[in-house]
């Protein structure tokens, strides 16, 4: 009863430790510009999924031509494919015979300028949230982003909601409405700590002081750590870089991408347009049908001939099927992942802009 109560705590936060952190990193720069994916393992206390471990899906080299044109399909189909669930499982069980946390708490995937929102990380994500009160999260590490000086590392999610229409499998508009699923419901953010031992924890607070020139005394407790005098108060050191004026290639590698998927959505509500144009086609031809029908079974009544089936067009015609929504759902998400990035990046440059602008237009006054 103890357990079934802490897995009806929903998860708040996402603690990663900083080993699993610098394995992430490593394991997606050596496999760069494919995609890198492996396994979590860890802990749920409390709805915060602590993450105290990982290790990568193995690589399946490939030699023929179609082979390495679907390298990036197969690697991102990786925790699922069969050969790595029992390898998974054999790694599981080695950690829990040396005493390591050995509970599955997702998967990990690289990614490169945030392209990460399609069909094969949905259906990765699924695959570890599917069973009731699954506590498994994807953490996505951008490769591009992170070169740049930042670490990009999130966590997500399948909501609820997504996860009951995508158990069905119907992605038609009238799901769709009735469900009221939209495609910001997709994928729910989690907030993410890096945390570090006590023993790391100890060494970062000595890092910023000068070498000793004799030997170091044991602190008392974390006090003493926190208030060394030899430790530096200057918040930041003197960075000029913030002052170039160069507009970031990331800025338009993401305005390119974010072109493509507008044209991709454009293309996508082409093919519903033509679906509804073939709907309205067939249904115009299916009442026209039953208007011919419906008269000559009046004219077979008034001389006393046995009517004709009126439900025969079912076999003559055949309604087009309604494409599934999900493509266009997951490329609409892509689009505003992509938005945002754009957003968060010409924040800094206008602001550099606006501070030269008497400079760049000597005509006009600040």
């Amino acid at each position: 009863m103890a357990d079934s109560g802490l897995k009806d705590v929903p998860l708040r936060e996402v603690q990663v430790e900083a080993l699993v952190v610098m394995r992430i990193i490593k394991h997606s720069s050596q496999a760069f510009p494919s995609y890198a994916t492996g396994s979590l393992v860890g802990m749920d206390v409390n709805g915060v999924l602590q993450i105290t471990n990982s290790f990568p899906f193995p690589t399946v080299d490939s030699t023929s031509s179609d082979d390495r044109h679907d390298n990036s399909n197969s690697a991102a189909a990786a925790p699922r494919a069969k050969s790595n669930v029992a390898y998974q499982n054999e790694m599981i069980k080695l950690l829990r015979e040396v005493n390591v946390d050995a509970q599955t708490t997702g998967w990990y995937l690289s990614t490169s300028m945030g392209n990460f929102i399609s069909a094969n990380t949905v259906e990765n994500q699924y695959f570890y949230q599917k069973e009731p009160n699954e506590r498994a999260v994807t953490l996505v590490h951008d490769v591009s982003r992170s070169s740049t000086g930042s670490l990009s590392l999130k966590a997500f999610r399948l909501s609820s909601t997504f996860m009951a229409a995508y158990k069905e499998g119907k992605f038609t508009t009238e799901t769709i409405q009735k469900s009221n699923l939209r495609y910001q419901d997709i994928f729910t953010e989690l907030p993410i700590t890096i945390h570090n031992s006590h023993l790391l924890t100890s060494l970062l607070h000595q890092l910023p002081a000068q070498p000793a020139k004799k030997e170091l005394s044991i602190p008392a407790d974390l006090a003493s750590l926190t208030h060394d005098p030899a430790l530096t108060h200057i918040p930041l050191a003197p960075n000029f870089d913030s002052l170039e004026l160069s507009i970031d290639p990331f800025l338009e590698k993401s305005c390119d991408l974010l072109l493509d998927s507008i044209e991709n959505h454009h293309n996508e509500l082409n093919n519903h347009q033509y679906y509804q144009r073939s709907l309205a086609r067939e249904q115009a031809k299916i009442t026209q049908w039953q208007a011919k029908r419906k008269a000559e079974n009046q004219a077979r009544a008034i001389t006393k001939q046995p009517p004709l089936p009126e439900d025969e067009w079912q076999r003559l015609f055949k309604l087009p099927q309604e494409p599934s929504r999900l493509d266009i759902m997951l490329n609409s998400r892509q689009v505003e992942q992509y938005a945002r990035q754009v957003d968060a990046f010409t924040a800094s440059v206008s602001g550099k802009m606006f501070a030269v602008k008497t400079n760049l237009l000597p005509g006009e006054l600040a």
